[in-house]
C-alpha cells in the first residue's frame, strides 16, 4: 500500500511539472520587443577621389645674406628669431681698407677737378686771343701764320679741357664705385621678415657668397608637397584645396607646380600658397587634400554609427525588421555622410540616431509611421 501510494504521488507531481514546463516553452518564440526608431537607408553615390600630399611649410620668400666683399666681420646684429624690417642692417664688416680707398678716390676727384679749372682758365685765354686776331686779321694787321698758329692753339686748349672733364667723369665714377664697395660692409634685409638662421659671429671672415644669415619673407607661408606623377595632371596652377598644419585645418591655393619631376622618386613639387596664421611656422609638417576624379561610394548618416569598444558599428533591419548589430569599416566624411567602406551593401536599413540603446534583436518600427 505504501508503495503505490508513494507512486501515485510522484507521478501526478510528474505531470504538474511537465505541464509548467510545457506551457513557458511555447510563450518563448512569440516574445519580441518592438522599439521606435528613426530609419536611414544605405546609399550609393558618385564621391570624389581624394588624395592626399604631404610636406614642409616653407617661406614664400628666403634671402641667404652673404657678403659681397671680403672682410672680418665686427657686428652681427640680429639672432635667430628676431624680426627685422627691410633695410635694416643686419651684419657691419670691417671697413678700414675700402675706407682708405674712397679717401685715395676723393684725392683724384680734386686732382682733376684742379686740372680741369686750369684747362679751362687755357680754352678761355686761347679763345680771347683767337677773337682779337681775328679783329687784326680784318684790318690786315696780322700775317696768315700768325693766325693759323693762334687758331691751333684754340683748339688745343679747347681740346685739353674735354680731355680733362673726362678725367674728371673718371675720377668721380672711381669714387663712386669705392663708396659702393664700402657699402657692401653693412649688410640689410632684403626685406620684412624673420630671422631663421645665424650662421657667422663676430670675428669671423665673411668671403663672397658665403651666406651668414637666413631671413624668411614675414607672413608668407608656403607648403611644399610632392605629388606623385600619377596625380599630377589633376592638379593646376590657382585651383583651392585643403591643406592641414599643425593641426590646423586650412583652404590654400596652389602657387606653382615644378615642371621636372625628381628622379629618384618620380614625384612633383608643387608649392601651395597658405594663409596668414598666428600657429603656423617655417618647417612644420603639412598635408594637402585634393580630388582626382570621381568613383562609387556607399555612403549613410554619420549619426547611423555607434562605437562598440575599438569598432564602427551600425543595427541593420532584416526582412521582418529585426535589428542585428553589425561591424564596418568607415572611409572619409562628406558633411553629416560618411563613406562605408566594407560591412553593408546599398539599399540596406539602419537604425539611425541608436544613441547607447542595446537593439540587437528588437524589431524596429520606423518613427515616421512609415514601416521599415
Amino acid at each position: 500500500m505504501k508503495n503505490v501510494g508513494w507512486a501515485s504521488l510522484l507521478a501526478a507531481s510528474g505531470v504538474m511539472i511537465a505541464g509548467c514546463h510545457g506551457g513557458e516553452s511555447a510563450a518563448t518564440p512569440g516574445t519580441v520587443q518592438t522599439m521606435q526608431a528613426r530609419v536611414v537607408e544605405s546609399q550609393e553615390q558618385q564621391a570624389p577621389v581624394s588624395l592626399r600630399a604631404t610636406g614642409t611649410v616653407h617661406a614664400r620668400e628666403t634671402a641667404m645674406v652673404s657678403a659681397q666683399v671680403m672682410g672680418r666681420i665686427q657686428q652681427v646684429m640680429v639672432r635667430e628669431g628676431d624680426s627685422v624690417r627691410a633695410g635694416q642692417t643686419l651684419v657691419v664688416l670691417d671697413d678700414a681698407a675700402l675706407r682708405s680707398q674712397v679717401e685715395l678716390a676723393q684725392a683724384g676727384v680734386k686732382a682733376a677737378q684742379n686740372a680741369q679749372a686750369a684747362a679751362q682758365t687755357n680754352a678761355a685765354l686761347a679763345a680771347s686771343t683767337l677773337g682779337r686776331y681775328k679783329q687784326l686779321e680784318s684790318e690786315k694787321s696780322v700775317s696768315p701764320q700768325e693766325m693759323d698758329e693762334v687758331s691751333r692753339r684754340a683748339e688745343g686748349a679747347a681740346a685739353s679741357l674735354e680731355a680733362m672733364r673726362a678725367q674728371t667723369e673718371a675720377a668721380r665714377a672711381q669714387e663712386n664705385g669705392a663708396r659702393t664697395m664700402m657699402s657692401y660692409t653693412r649688410l640689410v634685409s632684403p626685406f620684412a621678415g624673420v630671422v631663421t638662421a645665424r650662421l657667422a659671429d663676430p670675428g669671423t671672415m665673411a668671403a663672397p657668397g658665403v651666406p651668414l644669415l637666413q631671413v624668411d619673407q614675414a607672413r608668407a607661408l608656403q607648403l611644399d608637397a610632392t605629388v606623385d606623377e600619377s596625380a599630377i595632371g589633376a592638379i593646376r596652377k590657382g585651383m583651392k584645396l585643403a591643406v592641414e598644419v599643425n593641426g590646423a585645418a586650412a583652404t590654400g591655393s596652389v602657387a606653382e607646380i615644378v615642371p621636372a619631376a625628381d628622379p629618384s622618386s618620380h614625384s612633383f613639387l608643387v608649392k601651395i600658397d597658405l594663409p596668414s596664421s598666428s600657429r603656423t611656422r617655417a618647417g612644420m609638417y603639412g598635408t594637402a587634400e585634393f580630388t582626382n576624379g570621381t568613383r562609387q561610394a556607399i555612403l549613410i548618416p554619420r549619426s547611423a554609427v555607434v562605437a562598440r569598444g575599438s569598432l564602427n558599428c551600425v543595427y541593420v533591419l532584416d526582412g521582418q525588421g529585426i535589428a542585428q548589430l553589425r561591424s564596418i569599416t568607415l572611409g572619409g566624411e562628406q558633411g553629416s555622410l560618411v563613406e562605408v567602406l566594407s560591412g553593408i551593401s546599398p539599399g540596406e536599413k539602419l537604425v539611425d540616431v541608436p544613441s547607447d540603446r542595446d537593439l540587437a534583436g528588437k524589431r524596429i518600427e520606423s518613427s515616421d509611421g512609415a514601416r521599415p
